[in-house]
Protein backbone atom coordinates (compact mmCIF):
# COMPACT_ATOMS: atom_id res chain seq x y z
CA UNK A 1 0.00 0.00 0.00
CA UNK A 2 1.38 3.44 -0.92
CA UNK A 3 1.73 6.22 1.59
CA UNK A 4 -1.50 8.15 1.90
CA UNK A 5 -3.63 5.14 0.90
CA UNK A 6 -3.74 3.68 4.38
CA UNK A 7 -6.66 4.59 6.53
CA UNK A 8 -6.53 3.99 10.21
CA UNK A 9 -9.13 4.39 12.85
CA UNK A 10 -11.33 2.20 14.91
CA UNK A 11 -14.53 3.02 13.07
CA UNK A 12 -15.51 5.82 15.43
CA UNK A 13 -15.91 9.47 14.44
CA UNK A 14 -12.41 10.40 15.58
CA UNK A 15 -10.89 7.63 13.46
CA UNK A 16 -12.78 8.81 10.38
CA UNK A 17 -11.68 12.40 10.97
CA UNK A 18 -8.07 11.27 11.37
CA UNK A 19 -8.33 9.23 8.17
CA UNK A 20 -9.90 12.17 6.32
CA UNK A 21 -7.18 14.50 7.59
CA UNK A 22 -4.52 12.03 6.53
CA UNK A 23 -6.05 11.74 3.04
CA UNK A 24 -6.20 15.53 2.70
CA UNK A 25 -2.61 16.15 3.80
CA UNK A 26 -0.30 17.13 0.96
CA UNK A 27 2.39 14.48 0.63
CA UNK A 28 3.08 14.02 -3.12
CA UNK A 29 5.22 16.37 -5.16
CA UNK A 30 3.88 17.26 -8.59
CA UNK A 31 5.86 14.60 -10.48
CA UNK A 32 4.64 11.80 -8.22
CA UNK A 33 1.04 13.05 -8.23
CA UNK A 34 1.10 13.30 -12.03
CA UNK A 35 2.44 9.76 -12.30
CA UNK A 36 -0.19 8.40 -9.87
CA UNK A 37 -2.95 10.17 -11.82
CA UNK A 38 -1.54 9.15 -15.21
CA UNK A 39 -0.95 12.68 -16.51
CA UNK A 40 1.82 15.09 -17.36
CA UNK A 41 2.89 17.50 -14.59
CA UNK A 42 2.03 20.46 -16.84
CA UNK A 43 -1.56 19.18 -16.97
CA UNK A 44 -1.72 19.46 -13.18
CA UNK A 45 -0.54 23.07 -13.42
CA UNK A 46 -3.26 23.80 -15.99
CA UNK A 47 -5.91 22.21 -13.78
CA UNK A 48 -4.65 24.28 -10.86
CA UNK A 49 -4.86 27.50 -12.89
CA UNK A 50 -8.47 26.59 -13.83
CA UNK A 51 -9.31 25.99 -10.17
CA UNK A 52 -10.05 22.30 -10.66
CA UNK A 53 -7.40 21.30 -8.14
CA UNK A 54 -5.88 23.18 -5.21
CA UNK A 55 -2.69 21.53 -3.97
CA UNK A 56 -1.22 22.47 -0.62
CA UNK A 57 2.06 24.37 -0.53
CA UNK A 58 5.20 23.59 1.41
CA UNK A 59 7.05 26.33 3.32
CA UNK A 60 9.24 26.69 0.20
CA UNK A 61 6.08 27.03 -1.99
CA UNK A 62 6.40 23.57 -3.58
CA UNK A 63 3.08 22.06 -4.65
CA UNK A 64 2.08 19.13 -2.45
CA UNK A 65 -0.80 16.89 -3.56
CA UNK A 66 -2.85 14.73 -1.22
CA UNK A 67 -4.45 11.36 -1.88
CA UNK A 68 -7.77 13.21 -2.26
CA UNK A 69 -6.14 15.44 -4.89
CA UNK A 70 -4.86 12.41 -6.80
CA UNK A 71 -8.34 10.85 -6.76
CA UNK A 72 -9.82 14.13 -7.98
CA UNK A 73 -7.27 14.20 -10.82
CA UNK A 74 -8.27 10.65 -11.74
CA UNK A 75 -11.94 11.75 -11.77
CA UNK A 76 -11.05 14.66 -14.07
CA UNK A 77 -9.17 12.22 -16.31
CA UNK A 78 -12.25 9.97 -16.42
CA UNK A 79 -14.55 12.87 -17.33
CA UNK A 80 -12.30 14.18 -20.09
CA UNK A 81 -11.06 10.93 -21.64
CA UNK A 82 -13.96 8.52 -21.17
CA UNK A 83 -16.92 10.90 -21.28
CA UNK A 84 -15.40 13.45 -23.66
CA UNK A 85 -16.05 16.52 -21.53
CA UNK A 86 -14.03 19.68 -21.96
CA UNK A 87 -12.67 21.49 -18.90
CA UNK A 88 -15.74 23.75 -18.66
CA UNK A 89 -17.89 20.62 -18.53
CA UNK A 90 -15.60 19.10 -15.91
CA UNK A 91 -15.90 22.27 -13.80
CA UNK A 92 -19.69 22.09 -14.01
CA UNK A 93 -19.83 18.37 -13.18
CA UNK A 94 -17.51 18.85 -10.21
CA UNK A 95 -19.61 21.77 -8.94
CA UNK A 96 -22.80 19.70 -9.28
CA UNK A 97 -21.20 16.71 -7.54
CA UNK A 98 -20.15 18.96 -4.66
CA UNK A 99 -23.66 20.42 -4.46
CA UNK A 100 -25.17 16.94 -4.49
CA UNK A 101 -22.87 15.78 -1.67
CA UNK A 102 -23.81 18.82 0.42
CA UNK A 103 -27.51 18.15 -0.21
CA UNK A 104 -27.08 14.51 0.85
CA UNK A 105 -25.31 15.53 4.07
CA UNK A 106 -28.04 18.09 4.80
CA UNK A 107 -30.76 15.50 4.12
CA UNK A 108 -29.04 13.08 6.51
CA UNK A 109 -28.85 15.75 9.23
CA UNK A 110 -32.53 16.63 8.68
CA UNK A 111 -33.54 12.96 8.86
CA UNK A 112 -31.74 12.63 12.19
CA UNK A 113 -33.36 15.81 13.46
CA UNK A 114 -36.77 14.58 12.31
CA UNK A 115 -36.29 11.27 14.11
CA UNK A 116 -35.26 13.04 17.33
CA UNK A 117 -38.25 15.38 17.05
CA UNK A 118 -40.59 12.45 16.41
CA UNK A 119 -39.26 10.63 19.49
CA UNK A 120 -39.64 13.78 21.61
CA UNK A 121 -43.22 14.25 20.35
CA UNK A 122 -44.11 10.63 21.12
CA UNK A 123 -42.75 11.05 24.66
CA UNK A 124 -44.70 14.29 25.11
CA UNK A 125 -47.90 12.63 23.92
CA UNK A 126 -47.35 9.71 26.28
CA UNK A 127 -46.71 12.08 29.20
CA UNK A 128 -49.89 13.99 28.33
CA UNK A 129 -51.89 10.77 28.21
CA UNK A 130 -50.61 9.74 31.63
CA UNK A 131 -51.35 13.16 33.11
CA UNK A 132 -54.81 13.13 31.51
CA UNK A 133 -55.73 9.89 33.24
CA UNK A 134 -54.90 11.39 36.64
CA UNK A 135 -56.80 14.63 36.02
CA UNK A 136 -60.03 13.14 34.72
CA UNK A 137 -63.05 12.66 36.95
CA UNK A 138 -65.97 10.69 35.66
CA UNK A 139 -69.11 12.80 35.14
CA UNK A 140 -72.60 11.35 35.31
CA UNK A 141 -75.83 13.16 34.70
CA UNK A 142 -78.16 13.56 37.67
CA UNK A 143 -80.84 11.42 36.12
CA UNK A 144 -78.58 8.47 35.74
CA UNK A 145 -76.85 8.74 39.12
CA UNK A 146 -77.48 5.91 41.55
CA UNK A 147 -77.91 8.35 44.43
CA UNK A 148 -80.04 11.40 43.75
CA UNK A 149 -78.09 14.62 43.92
CA UNK A 150 -79.66 17.74 45.32
CA UNK A 151 -78.78 21.01 43.76
CA UNK A 152 -76.59 23.24 45.91
CA UNK A 153 -78.08 26.24 47.57
CA UNK A 154 -81.52 24.69 47.99
CA UNK A 155 -81.00 22.43 50.88
CA UNK A 156 -84.16 21.37 52.66
CA UNK A 157 -84.39 21.39 56.43
CA UNK A 158 -85.65 18.44 58.29
CA UNK A 159 -88.14 19.28 60.96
Amino acid sequence: MAAGERQGGSGDGAGRRDGAARRARGVYMISIAAELAGMHPQTLRIYESRGLIRPKRSPKNTRLYSQDDVERLQRIQELTNELGLNLAGVERVMALELELERARRRASRLELELERTREEAELAVERARRAERRDLVRYERRESALVPVRPRGRQQRSA
